[in-house]
């Protein structure tokens, strides 16, 4: 059986001396932003051993293997550029998930990915603006444990499958604790900002892809992805003109003669 998260651990990790609220550690769960969203307190992470009914962008479903991954929700509070927030959680994640020595690149606007393990997905995020719209709740779900066929779909990884047993209780802190630094240097704005911005930059795979973007009208389009402009938006080059996508899924273009996945 693997073991929960350490509640004990996690919040010497997180102290309510430095602006943390209590952690709500839940063995079931719905879905940890549906709690987070009902709590609504800044900073008070919510964490589940088996989330049943969790969603991630354009409404997929999934469900989780119970210890085997790291399901987790925290409102923060808005930033002036809110753009940027679901970018610099990804962020946060993969700068966690690289210190433990994995080779990551993120996928515009937060997924992350292992090159290693053939540009599988390792962490989905679906970040959610408050009723009130003074905070957002971002929405983590890491896969950590889990053996392949645990996985739900030929495009997912986890941390065991590149080698890694890591500590879920230790990931929670060091996700939530780069995620507070990020969110302190937007809300500072200025040059702290613009370096999450560049950090982002050179960390997004997307970047100088080809790229299938599908919208949420339903309609697919095949561009060059060239940047990433200042309110977090993806830049794409088709045709000579340039456009930029704010929301909406974005699936690699595999190199010509590169098998398919299994």
């Amino acid at each position: 059986m693997l073991p929960p998260i350490d509640v004990h651990r996690l919040t010497e990790a997180l102290p309510t001396s430095h602006g943390w609220a209590p952690v709500a550690h839940l063995d079931e769960v719905g879905s940890t932003n549906a709690e987070a969203l009902d709590r609504a307190r800044p900073w008070a992470p919510v964490i589940a051993e088996l989330q049943t009914a969790g969603r991630g962008r354009l409404g997929r479903a999934w469900q989780e293997t119970r210890s085997a991954g790291l399901a987790m929700s925290v409102v923060v509070p808005r930033v002036p550029d809110p753009g940027w927030l679901p970018l610099a959680a990804g962020l946060a994640v993969r700068d966690a998930v690289a210190a433990l020595g994995v080779e990551t690149e993120l996928k515009w606007p937060n997924d992350v990915l292992l090159p290693a393990d053939d540009g599988r997905k390792v962490c989905g995020i679906l970040c959610q603006m408050l009723p009130t719209g003074e905070g957002v709740v971002v929405g983590i779900g890491i896969n950590v444990h889990h053996a392949r066929d645990q996985l739900p779909v030929a495009t997912a990884t986890s941390l065991r499958l590149a080698g890694v047993a890591a500590d879920r209780t230790e990931l929670a802190a060091a996700v939530l604790t780069r995620l507070r630094a990020l969110h302190a240097d937007l809300a500072d704005g200025s040059d702290r900002a613009k370096g999450v911005h560049l950090a982002y930059r050179a960390a997004c795979g997307t970047i100088g892809r080809l790229v299938d973007v599908h919208r949420p009208d339903g309609s697919v389009e095949t561009a060059r992805a060239v940047d990433v402009d200042a309110d977090g938006r993806l830049v794409m080059s088709v045709d000579g003109r340039f456009d930029t996508v704010a929301a909406g899924d974005v699936q690699h273009i595999r190199p010509a003669g590169t098998p398919p996945r299994p």
